[in-house]
């Protein structure tokens, strides 16, 4: 078992090695980058951020820049070359590409993710604001969806074929069609305000002065502001987990070994929970680290933008469209960590539910 964990915590190296060069290579070669942002900027654009840059010293800029010059910014739009030199070295694009990986690689290895370029935080930290967001969102979608489809899927193998099963899977089946903003927003124009009713809140996780409510109070006014998102989100996610249970519990009904456990005069109850249970719960068990971390940092971005919710979802969109690179592969550097780590961890689940699987012998 040591030495399995061993082998893949090394393979975790060259694994993230290879994200973080493919995606840095790739915004190389992306246009608008962070520099040619901040001279549009500084070309009028948005004062503030001239500002920021120049210190100050709006003096230093030119006249609008010419539409159709792609990155050759320096002499068409008129900027004086020390500007131009000031604002590579403010985003660090003053060293060659080579040189700013391998300072990145560094830094991210000791945790360090410096600063957003828009933001006048760490990186660090804002990643720490937007989590309470996805937390919520993650966590307890994954264990409504689970807490329902698993005893729902029980129900449906056990009755399989039945006006039961047919009803629910027509029902899972058209949730999970629909998108899950779609039914967001029939959410919010039913019970949110919309047209119809306004019985639940719309922006954000808590309402004004929650840190002067009772404690009571404030996991009511919590658990109500949750009640929309986590229920678009959660629609689609019934269906493969249901599906997913009641396969795995059909396919283990049709084994010899349940068939020898009834004629041993053993009840349905116990054959099934007694026995197909542990078998039939190993998929599922195992699959669910994966799926927490997919709800937790997956989210989605529209459900977040319809509801206000700003978490990690709108984070990265955020950043990508604005070129905020600090954020972008400090998140893509923690995810994916996370990602292999629990990869890992579905791997030891499977042992956990069935000591029978040997790691050792297992070739990566």
């Amino acid at each position: 078992m040591g030495a399995y964990i061993l082998r893949r915590l090394l393979l975790m190296i060259p694994t993230v090695f290879g994200i973080m060069a493919v995606s840095f290579l790739i915004t190389q070669f992306a246009p608008g980058g962070p520099v040619e942002q901040a001279l549009a900027n500084i070309s009028g654009q948005n004062a503030s951020l001239t500002e920021r840059v120049t210190g100050g010293g709006g003096d230093m800029a030119a006249p609008p820049p010419q539409q159709g010059q792609g990155t050759t910014y320096r002499g068409s739009r008129g900027l004086s070359p020390e500007l131009v030199e000031r604002i590579e070295k403010q985003f660090g694009f003053d060293k060659p590409p080579l040189e700013r990986f391998g300072m990145m690689l560094w830094n991210y290895l000791r945790f360090d993710f410096g600063e957003s370029y828009y933001r006048d935080i760490s990186v660090i930290d804002l990643i720490k604001e937007k989590m309470p967001v996805s937390i919520s969102l993650g966590l307890w979608m994954t264990l409504i969806s689970y807490g329902i489809s698993i005893p729902l899927g029980i129900r449906k193998a056990v009755s399989d074929g039945s006006r039961f099963d047919v009803w629910t899977s027509t029902v899972i089946i058209v949730g999970y069609a629909v998108p899950g903003f779609l039914v967001a927003i029939a959410l919010v124009v039913l019970f949110a305000g919309g047209s119809f009713w306004s019985f639940f809140p719309l922006r954000g996780l808590t309402s004004p002065g929650f840190d002067s409510f009772p404690l009571w109070r404030q996991v009511l006014d919590y658990l109500w502001h949750l009640v929309l998102p986590i229920t678009a989100m959660a629609l689609g996610a019934f269906a493969t987990t249901t599906l997913l249970t009641k396969n795995s519990f059909l396919d283990e009904i049709g084994k010899q070994y349940v068939t020898t456990a009834r004629a041993k005069g053993l009840t349905e109850g116990q054959v099934l929970y007694r026995h197909v249970f542990r078998n039939a719960m190993m998929l599922i068990i195992a699959s669910f680290p994966g799926a927490f971390v997919g709800a937790f940092f997956g989210g989605s971005l529209l459900i977040e933008t319809i509801f206000s919710l700003d978490g990690l979802g709108l984070l990265g969109f955020t950043s990508v469209a604005n070129r905020d690179y600090p954020v972008v592969f400090a998140t893509l550097y923690i995810f994916s960590l996370l990602g292999l780590v629990i990869a890992l961890i579905s791997d030891l689940a499977y042992m956990w539910v069935d000591p029978r699987i040997d790691f050792e012998s297992r070739e990566l």
